[in-house]
């Protein structure tokens, strides 16, 4: 009898177990991987940047509005 005990103590540990990982919240979907961007330079100094951050000016691509504003009054059209 206390074999028997025993092993219905065994089953019900598994089950809870089982249970208990079988209920646990799968990990929330993850957005797209992030897409490399397009990477240029600025045309006042040569550093590379992504496009997204980028100051367009009449004459190119800046890094900075400080950079657009320099190389516009240096190269009057």
């Amino acid at each position: 009898m206390k074999y028997l005990l025993l092993i219905l103590l065994v089953l019900v540990v598994i089950w809870a177990l089982k249970r208990n990982r079988r209920d646990t919240p799968a990990p929330p979907p993850q957005d797209s991987p992030n897409q490399p961007s397009n990477m240029v330079a600025c045309t006042h100094c040569g550093i590379h940047l992504p496009q997204d951050e980028t100051v367009n000016g009449e004459k190119g691509v800046y890094c900075s509005t400080d950079h657009r504003t320099a190389a516009q009054d240096r190269n009057p059209s």
